[in-house]
């Protein structure tokens, strides 16, 4: 039996905004939810706060694994706006606006917080157990991975991303200095690092060489999606063409530029210019982005932002929309692209290396090239209403087949006991991941 410490911060903190999840919190409880099923994994969950784990009571992890978001009405509610907006020939897109967004729900976080009591006193830590952090958070906090290294527990870290180092520019300030710490402490003691793409591992490793230390032991394993986008749902109608873009409001997503585009569209078509629907939360830096949502008119009458979508809603959304757009400078792996593809929607996204390794069949275009995206847009929306194919998705399954063979667990569906102080099979991931830069 694999005693492992699973740190669940990021489900803990959904707990408390009690609203639906994105990116990095659809891995944490992607992995909670495999953890739960394995019969040889001891489950430990924990969470960090300032350095220090705390336990996590199981039957909390479980029901925030299996609960219902609160949100599901408010987003019912705004599913319903977005529908009436694209069914009308003269919709305003005033009239679906995010605003900030992500309060805190306090019936939500009451209702959790029932499954803790009795509250569990300490977390029970055993030499050779597993830490497994995918969420970023809390790893070069307050000499954490090295205590848990000393004590004999074997640190295993899943990285995202080096955005915050590669271009600082993209990120709140401080975050590139923060993301260094997190980096070093990885180098320094994490036993095995899942990157969540190629192109994230061969960042890690030239970071690694860059820093004048060895690159650490590398499993390349693509993240899944969820069921909602595995298959093709009945597509949204609409009076006329629309697309998606599916975005955090922040600099790297390059939606200033989008919006751009938009108003270039409105001048050249007027009242036949397609719509665009924005989906996700305003994050930070993003002054351009509003003003030109609640300023420019062209912006305010074709553009629709909506945030906290269901799956199911998001990928009816995609389904009906001519193309997913995807223009940001840099990403680690974005999820939305490889959702669309794997529904048979058409993607037009930049061309930066994750989208070359994960966006088979996406048109990529230079994200400065305004001729060239407008072009593209011009010819999806010719196409809106030719048949579309889905392709082969990549699973979570096929993820946790990678990772638990990483971790020396065995398949799935047999009970087995490796050793806890088996050694993590280092040399055959890092041969995994040169096989992967290779390709």
């Amino acid at each position: 039996m694999t005693g492992i410490l699973f740190d669940a911060s990021r489900l803990v903190f959904r707990l408390a905004r009690g609203r639906a999840l994105t990116g990095i919190d659809r891995v944490a409880l992607a992995y909670a939810r495999w953890l739960l099923t394995r019969a040889d994994v001891e489950l430990k969950p924990v969470w960090c706060v300032e350095g220090r784990l705390l336990p996590v009571a199981m039957g909390l992890l479980r029901w925030m694994v299996e609960a219902k978001p609160r949100e599901a009405a408010a987003a019912a509610q705004t599913w319903a706006g977005l529908v009436a907006a694209l069914a009308s020939a003269q919709g305003d897109g005033r009239a679906l606006r995010a605003g900030p967004g992500g309060r805190a729900d306090p019936g939500w976080l009451l209702e959790g917080l029932r499954h803790v009591w009795p509250p569990p006193l300490r977390a029970r830590v055993s030499a050779g157990d597993i830490y497994l952090n995918v969420s970023h958070y809390g790893v070069g906090q307050g000499g954490l991975l090295a205590r848990l290294t000393r004590r004999g527990i074997r640190p295993v870290v899943m990285l995202h991303d080096l955005i915050p180092i590669l271009q600082p520019e993209f990120c709140t300030p401080g975050g590139s200095a923060k993301h260094v710490v997190r980096m070093e402490a990885v180098l320094e003691h994490a036993a095995l690092v899942i990157a969540n793409s190629a192109s994230t591992a061969e960042e890690v490793a030239a970071f690694a060489v860059g820093a004048g230390r060895a690159p650490p032991s590398l499993c390349v394993a693509p993240l899944g999606l969820e069921p909602a986008f595995l298959s093709v749902p009945e597509p949204l109608k609409s009076t006329q063409p629309y697309f998606v873009c599916v975005a955090t409001l922040e600099p790297r997503k390059n939606l200033a530029f989008l919006l751009m585009l938009w108003s270039r569209l409105a001048a050249r078509a007027g009242e036949a210019a397609p719509r665009l629907v924005l989906v996700g939360r305003r994050g930070w830096e993003n002054e351009a982005v509003i003003d030109l949502l609640e300023r420019a008119p062209a912006v305010r009458r074709l553009v629709h932002e909506v945030c906290d979508l269901t799956d199911e809603q998001l990928a009816s959304l995609m389904a009906g929309a001519a193309a997913l757009l995807a223009p940001s400078f840099t990403e680690g792996f974005d999820l939305p692209a490889v959702e669309a593809l794997a529904m048979g929607a058409p993607v037009i996204a930049s061309d930066i290396p994750v989208h070359r390794e994960l966006a088979g069949g996406a048109v990529l275009i230079d994200p400065l090239d305004g001729p060239g995206w407008l072009a593209a847009i011009a010819a999806a929306t010719a196409r809106a209403s030719e048949p579309r194919r889905p392709r082969i998705a990549p699973t979570w399954e096929r993820h946790f087949a990678i990772v638990g063979e990483a971790l020396g667990l065995g398949p799935a569906s047999v009970v087995s006991a490796p050793a806890s102080d088996a050694p993590l099979p280092g040399r055959r991931a890092q041969r995994r991941a040169a096989s992967h830069r290779r390709r």
